[in-house]
């Protein structure tokens, strides 16, 4: 029997119809499925084990000697070409002292000779080696035979090519500008684009087939055999089936199972059948010196898959479109550089005879004493730098940049879904996960189709299900909120701890700006402790959020991964975001006034801004956490691969022996089971900082420019050259990240709003330029900002101190202090409404909410303008999905139609010449 198939198998002229597979004309996965093994069964005699006792004539993979041929990516008989690798151990070579060990290997080996009988079975062929390194490895190497990929290929609904794209090709205007930045293209060359439709092996002489070798690439075919792997059972225990290589791998039955990459990275291989892509990709996309040019996506799709290839092509378009928002942010950041120079009330703070002579209230309780404004003289000349008029207009334009960038976004992602055949993946190809379908033991009725359908639990269990995985998330996002609360008291207390040893001598002419603030020192310590913190709670939740979505069991792939990515982000956004929203929003707003403090837990007195607000502090925030973000990303990305492999390396014996492509390929690293799920974080999380909070930070976009630019090419080196090739998968879209940004997008604007209108000093000094500078309120003829400073700081009259709020003691030199000064717009003592607020603050809140009112119904206007006026998807990516349709229909459908025509014709005729008339006798 085995030898009738191989005899198939070889035979290059026979067709998929050879296999006499009877199906529908519209077949499900499962229909389809049950049909290639029923014909199958009548070819290939291998029982499915339903103990763990299979019989003595099971089929397993073929042990050869390897060839010494170290880039060779096929069977020793050079003509089957390794589609895919498993490794084990071999149990014969073990440590078998102990019974219950030797009981557990005989089980691994039962479930996997059954396993690769079943995959034989499938039709795929094995042959196994020997480690040449280290004996107990065997390497199993995986080949799918022509008529499995077509056969599979149907099943999977993949989409192959038809015929050549026809349409004629517009060069755009842009060519002329990134011709100095595009890949060579004698080097790599460009992909040829074709209409393609999904794979019917009844019509297979309608595909475009000059090449049956190459009709199936490696990517495609390791995609099928993926497929058949994740789905071949091994066991059945308590009319339970077990099944997928992904459970063989977490019970260590097999070591790994990967496809293979193509050759060395770093060497042109001049054997024919090595087609070098990684060394191309490794040469032209992953090395340092490429950094200025264009990725060459269509080859990084199909050496990876698109999956990987989206991800590459989003982050390329994210970077390419950070270059206008870098450019227009250190504009404004220069903008505020220069304007130091004209910074009025700055100079006021750092003037002896101004700042000099305004004593400060202490900002906490009996520790604190008296300071003098001046120590705040640095860092309120470096508030001038972010707390100017170019940081609003930059506010604005962000709010209108990433609405350009998510609407353009939408326009490349529909060519690339039409280029790499996506575009109805989700509705054709995804499959259910295999350990959903292990699950599925309640049948229930589909409303729609009126069939029974088997699920994994019914609708109250789903309920509990659901509610037990909120309540998990809910619980650890408070326990974000109970670490941001200790940050704050943390804040609270060692503010006290620096304040009391601050020096305090005050000389006119002394540089009070060497020493650090007790606000700036506070901040910076804190900030430093939140990062820390913030990376060991991800580490912990990284768990978690796994272990709730695998809880859930969903359907497809697609869906886990958006509930994980929802999970995940949302508990990120809390983590990262939770200190910059309460330094920005929350400090320094309730905190009373000297006389009548707010307290926090009736202990700890609220913390207070500086006298020219809070917007220096979130910059230091945001500087710390993203900069330390990044750069930790970047050491851990580069360095824990390579340690690892380099330590694998050091490790290995005999390394002057020829060690074969697999055996390379099995040092590498995983990747992992969630793929690029963490590197899209990364961007994300990104992308908040740069969008969120980019009007106390206008140069977020240059740095996250920077920053991306070296994570392309070191997310491109890990894949190419320490990383196992990563098993191909499809993808139409970026999936739960988009609508995430969607929302930042939107969030973006009232955030920055926000800030400027609560956060900054620009509504006040605006206020008190327009309205308290001149008479009646002020001493000039025209708006300035001279008294600002005086103005703007409230007197209270040591006096009215209460209880704990009074110095513990005074410094000598403010033994004479009769009034302070204080953050705030009140009367002073003596007035009628002491203490109260007066007409200062309550113009000031309505410019604020004047402000923020005005300014978010105007960007939000001009965000649904733009996002009107782009279309999703470009004409010229209709037309050819328009043109690929009608192919379709006229090559596969209605082709299919006349041949249907002509046979009953032919009927007809007989019928009309009286033959074979099945009426005529009856009517005689």
């Amino acid at each position: 029997m085995w030898a009738r198939w191989d005899k198939m198998m070889a035979s290059g002229e026979q067709s998929c119809e050879h296999m006499g597979l009877a199906e529908a004309a519209s077949p499900s996965h499962v229909d389809l499925e049950a049909n290639v093994l029923e014909s199958m069964e009548q070819t290939v005699i291998a029982p499915t084990y339903g103990s763990m006792q299979p019989p003595e004539n099971y089929h397993t993979a073929e042990l050869v000697e390897f060839d010494l041929n170290p880039d060779s990516l096929f069977f020793n008989d050079g003509q089957r070409r390794v589609d895919y690798i498993l490794v084990y151990e071999d149990e014969a070579l073990k440590d078998q002292t102990k019974s219950t060990k030797r009981s557990m290997i005989l089980k691994q080996r039962k479930k996997r000779q059954a396993y690769e009988s079943n995959l034989m079975r499938h039709g795929l062929r094995l042959e196994a080696t020997r480690s040449v390194v280290d004996e107990k490895l065997i390497f199993v190497k995986v080949h799918a035979p022509w008529e499995v990929l077509c056969t599979y290929a149907e099943v999977m609904h993949i989409k192959l090519p038809l015929q050549p794209n026809d349409l004629k090709v517009r060069d755009s205007a842009f060519n002329c500008f990134t011709k100095f930045f595009r890949v060579n293209e004698d080097i790599i060359k460009p992909e040829q684009e074709f209409f393609t439709a999904p794979f019917e092996k009844d019509r297979i002489h309608e595909f475009y087939i000059p090449d049956r070798d190459q009709f199936f690439n490696p990517s495609t075919r390791s995609r099928i055999v993926q497929f058949i792997l994740s789905r071949v059972e091994y066991a059945i225990r308590d009319n339970v089936k077990k099944f997928g290589i992904n459970k063989l791998l977490d019970s260590a039955v097999y070591k790994a199972a990967f496809p293979l990459h193509d050759c060395r990275f770093n060497y042109m291989s001049e054997d024919p059948n090595c087609p070098n892509e990684r060394y191309l990709l490794y040469r032209e996309w992953a090395h340092p010196r490429s950094f200025y040019k264009l990725q060459p996506l269509d080859l990084v799709r199909k050496y990876y898959g698109e999956k990987i290839g989206i991800y590459f092509a989003w982050l390329g378009f994210y970077t390419k479109m950070l270059v206008l928002a870098a450019f227009v942010g250190l504009a404004c950041f220069l903008y505020g550089y220069k304007s130091q120079e004209s910074c009025t009330w700055s100079k006021e703070v750092c003037d002896p005879e101004i700042g000099g002579n305004i004593i400060m209230c202490p900002q906490c309780d009996e520790q604190c004493t008296y300071w003098n404004l001046t120590i705040t003289c640095n860092s309120s000349q470096k508030l001038c730098i972010f707390d100017s008029f170019g940081t609003l207009v930059f506010a604005v334009f962000m709010g209108v940049w990433v609405t350009l960038f998510l609407e353009f976004w939408k326009r490349r992602q529909a060519e690339l879904e039409y280029e790499w055949d996506t575009v109805e993946f989700l509705e054709q190809e995804e499959q259910p996960l295999p350990e959903y379908e292990a699950k599925c033991t309640h049948v229930v009725v589909n409303p729609i189709t009126q069939q029974e359908e088997h699920v994994p639990y019914t609708a109250c269990g789903k309920c509990l299900r659901m509610t037990l995985c909120t309540s998990a998330v809910f619980f650890w996002i408070f326990l974000i909120i109970a670490s941001v609360v200790g940050i704050i008291v943390y804040r609270l207390s060692v503010f006290l701890v620096f304040s009391s040893n601050l020096p305090r001598h005050i000389n006119g002419t002394e540089a009070i700006q060497k020493y650090l603030t007790p606000q700036t020192a506070t901040t910076i310590t804190a900030s430093i402790i939140n990062f820390i913190i913030i990376m060991i709670l991800n580490m912990v939740y990284e768990r978690v959020a796994i272990w709730i979505t695998d809880f859930e069991l969903q359907r497809t792939k697609s869906d886990y991964e958006n509930s994980l990515t929802t999970k995940m982000f949302l508990f990120q956004f809390v983590n990262y975001y939770s200190a910059c929203f309460y330094i920005a929003f929350f400090k320094g707003k309730f905190v009373g006034y000297p006389g009548d403090p707010i307290y926090w837990f009736g202990r700890y007195r609220n913390e207070e801004c500086d006298p020219g607000g809070c917007l220096l502090e979130l910059t230091t925030q945001l500087t710390i956490i993203m900069g330390g973000k990044a750069i930790w990303n970047n050491f851990q990305e580069v360095l824990f691969p390579w340690i690892k492999n380099l330590i694998g390396r050091c490790n290995a014996v005999g390394s002057e022996k020829i060690i074969p492509r697999w055996e390379q390929d099995y040092h590498l690293q995983p990747l992992g089971k969630l793929g690029l799920f963490y590197e899209y974080l990364e961007m994300v999380i990104q992308f908040g900082f740069v969008t969120l909070f980019v009007a106390s930070f206008p140069l977020a976009p240059l740095l996250a420019l920077v920053n991306n630019l070296v994570e392309i090419r070191v997310d491109a080196w890990k894949l190419t050259t320490q990383f196992r090739r990563v098993p191909p998968e499809k993808a139409q879209d970026i999936g739960a990240w988009q609508p995430i940004m969607q929302g930042i997008a939107i969030l973006a604007v009232v955030t920055n709003a926000m800030i400027i209108a609560f956060t900054s000093d620009m509504i006040p000094r605006l206020v008190y330029y327009w309205s308290f500078s001149v008479p009646p309120y002020g001493n000039h003829s025209s708006p300035t900002m001279e008294g600002y400073i005086t103005n703007t700081l409230s007197i209270f009259n040591v006096s009215d101190f209460l209880g704990q709020s009074r110095p513990a003691s005074t410094p000598a030199w403010f033994a004479n202090v009769t009034t302070c000064r204080y953050r705030d717009f009140r009367y002073p003592p003596g007035h009628e409404y002491q203490y109260e607020h007066n007409i200062y603050y309550w113009h000031v809140i309505a410019a604020k909410l004047s402000f923020l009112i005005v300014v978010e119904h105007v960007v939000y206007s001009v965000k649904f303008i733009i996002a009107y006026i782009i279309p999703d998807i470009s004409k010229s990516t209709r037309d050819k999905l328009k043109r690929e349709k009608y192919l379709t229909q006229k090559l596969l459908h209605e082709t299919h139609l006349k041949g249907v025509k002509k046979q009953m014709g032919k009927v007809a005729e007989k019928i009309l010449q009286g033959i074979d008339d099945p009426y005529r006798q009856k009517y005689e």
